[in-house]
């Protein structure tokens, strides 16, 4: 019996490749889960595969910022750690039969493919670097903080490499899949 879905995937513009992206993103997701030793089959993911208007509003009610971004994360739980530089603190755990819901994600079409360009990496590459980044927002870690954000990126680079994701944060970064 094959594992239930992790994210659970709505796609709001046709451009996406729901078949690729569903993929891409539970390869992301679980990879991030796995890395920091959660059970992914413990959890489930909501995340939306919108466009650049949708996104913006999104952006607008959430955050005051009425612009298109690349990504956006809402957090069940508050994990994040006191002292800078800490680990979150862990998530509740369910069960393949009742995972605990870790969160909300979503990604712009638009944003996302001009980015990947404009950087010179896969839309692939750049798609997983933000999946993993927005997982990670999902499990408390964050990057407003200077160590806070010294160790996401270092947690994000270990997941990358694992998928084959050459640094993101490097100069020059070339980032093929």
């Amino acid at each position: 019996m094959a594992d239930t879905p992790l994210v659970d995937l709505v796609i709001e513009d046709a451009r996406w490749d729901e078949d690729a992206l569903a993929a891409l993103c539970e390869r992301a997701a679980r990879a991030s889960l796995v890395h920091l030793g959660h059970d992914p089959r413990g959890f489930e993911i909501a995340l939306l595969a919108c466009d650049d208007a949708r996104i913006a509003a999104l952006n607008a009610e959430f955050r005051g910022k009425p612009a298109a971004t690349n990504v956006l994360s809402w957090p069940t739980w508050d994990l994040s750690a006191e002292e800078d530089g800490e680990a979150p603190e862990p998530p509740e755990t369910g069960t393949a039969d009742a995972p605990e819901p870790l969160g909300d994600i979503a990604l712009a079409y638009e944003t996302c493919a001009r980015e990947a360009i404009e950087q010179g990496k896969s839309l692939e590459a750049h798609l997983t670097h933000l999946v993993v980044h927005s997982t990670l927002h999902l499990l408390g870690f964050d990057h407003i903080r200077d160590k806070d954000a010294a160790l996401m990126e270092k947690t994000e680079t270990e997941i990358l490499a694992q998928l084959g994701v050459a640094d993101p944060y490097a100069t020059g970064a070339d980032m093929p899949l």
